[in-house]
């Protein structure tokens, strides 16, 4: 997939009325119900008497204007608009306003792209659309008001979750499959459909929107006709399937992505979306009233990764607060350390030799925990004796590790084996193993939060995304346990975690 773009793009109105050469006449929004037409003389019709007041005429709705709202915080910004959270002070409705520049959209030449978005939009009524409710302007700007997503895109949770488990995968995509089936019946096609353009209502339902690059088919085109495929030339199928890929998800995403664009499930030429819709993945799906039903919790799918271990399920009943709370253990899996944020005393011999310090914890070259209590004179030379032996200094910045040990750690369904090296700053730095090469680093935060799932499963939350990780040994406590202390020592003098 091509790299996304951070925006919100929603659906807009406008019109070029008058010569595009001049700038603040020649882009007029166009709305039946907002835009007010040049009112005719009153005129007397009939037998009436001098001076007798005319019959009332039907009041046109007055046009919106900037000052009827209150403006709130950015919701997305894009290559020539941004969108506004607003609430309109006569009814507190909230909006999505999207302000565009007029002087912006000229030079840049982009009103065939927001004309062709109001076009579109003008056309849909369906609950899993963004939804075009007015539109009004200024002298310099164009605003566009749109139903408000209060969830945002279905990207941050991929991002945050990784794998949705089969639950959440078939009642997405279902709903999916139903928003692009009423679009297609009106000869709209997408384009640029990503999960960026997926966007979730308050009660999490998807609400597609960007219909800026969309195609409206004509009304010559032929049934069946790919007038359009953005994925035609699909020149090597270079994908594969991770261990416990769902088999009926694997089955479909094979049938979607045949060479043969005309072999493809849901074209006209294999049956419409009756096959498709009828698959046996969707065999559980009530279509009829998808957009009524509540939606599955969001839940993370970790397979096991050997015959030995158990697949993991990670519930997410807290995700929309950016995991304010640790969860509760489930039956079966190891009781979860509460994050209190209240001092804890490790275990500490109080006058140990520095040597014996190092290695009181140590199981083995590439595995080894420190205590915490220790001098400035004694960090020094454990400094130094980390730099000459240990192979993994060269990747910390000199910083001293307070433990390391190797780990699976997990995207989506895909585990790679890492080093995992917990340091003073605090960070949190990963390493290939065999390559000897720094992949990346776990961003530290007061949100920061480790959670134990069972012996080998631990996940570290972040406000923008969850890692998942396996510790083969089976001490999956003992990680979150030590996050937690070094947790402690940095955060606890400031604040104490909200639990």
């Amino acid at each position: 997939m091509s790299n996304v773009r951070n925006t919100l793009t929603l659906s807009l109105s406008l019109s070029l009325q008058y010569d595009v050469a001049s700038l603040h006449s020649s882009v007029l929004i166009s709305c039946p119900s907002m835009v007010r037409g040049q009112q005719d003389t009153p005129r007397l019709h009939g037998n009436s008497m001098e001076g007798q007041a005319p019959p009332p005429q039907p009041t046109q709705p007055r046009k919106k204007r900037p000052e009827d709202f209150r403006f709130g915080k950015i919701l997305g910004e894009g290559s020539f608009s941004t969108v506004v959270l607003a609430k309109e002070h006569s009814t507190g409705k909230e909006y999505a306003i999207k302000i565009l520049e007029k002087r912006h959209i000229m030079k840049e030449n982009k009103a065939q792209y927001v004309k062709r978005e109001r076009d579109i939009m003008s056309h849909l009524d369906h609950p899993f659309f963004v939804k075009l409710y007015f539109t009004f302007q200024d002298e310099e700007k164009l605003y566009f008001g749109l139903s408000y997503a209060k969830n945002g895109e279905l990207l941050k949770y991929i991002r945050k979750i990784g794998s949705f488990d089969e639950t959440c995968t078939r009642f997405y995509s279902a709903e999916i499959v139903c928003a692009l089936e009423y679009l297609h019946k009106k000869g709209i096609i997408h384009r640029d459909l990503k999960p960026e353009n997926i966007l979730l209502s308050e009660e999490m339902h998807i609400q597609i929107t960007d219909f800026g690059t969309a195609k409206q088919l004509s009304s010559d085109s032929k049934q069946g006709k790919n007038e359009y495929l953005i994925f035609q030339k699909i020149i090597k199928l270079e994908y594969e399937f991770p261990e416990k890929f769902f088999p009926k998800a694997k089955d479909l995403v094979e049938q979607l992505l045949s060479l043969d664009p005309c072999k493809r499930i849901g074209c006209e030429e294999m049956g419409g979306y009756g096959p498709l819709k009828s698959h046996p993945f969707f065999e559980t799906v009530g279509w009829d009233d998808i957009h009524l039903q509540t939606p599955p919790k969001l839940t993370a799918y970790l397979p096991a990764m050997s015959e030995d271990d158990e697949d993991c399920y990670g519930n997410y009943d807290d995700l929309l607060s950016q995991f304010s709370c640790m969860q509760v253990a489930q039956p079966g899996h190891a009781p979860l350390v509460p994050f209190t944020g209240e001092t804890s005393q490790p275990t500490y011999n109080p006058s140990p030799s520095v040597d014996q310090f190092i290695h009181i914890h140590e199981l083995d070259s590439n595995c080894m925990e420190l205590d915490l209590q220790y001098s400035e004179e004694e960090k020094r030379i454990l400094l130094d004796k980390q730099g000459a032996a240990n192979p993994w200094h060269q990747f910390v910045e000199n910083n001293l590790i307070l433990k390391m040990g190797p780990v699976d750690k997990r995207k989506g369904l895909f585990a790679r084996r890492r080093q995992l090296l917990l340091t003073e700053g605090p960070h949190l730095y990963y390493v290939d193993p065999v390559n000897k090469v720094l992949k990346g680093e776990i961003p530290w935060s007061p949100e920061l939060r480790p959670e134990a799932k069972n012996f080998k499963t631990f996940f570290v939350h972040t406000p923008n995304r969850t890692y998942y990780l396996m510790d083969p040994s089976g001490n999956a406590d003992k990680w979150c346990k030590k996050i937690q202390e070094v947790w402690r020592k940095i955060y606890h003098k400031h604040q104490s975690p909200s639990l």
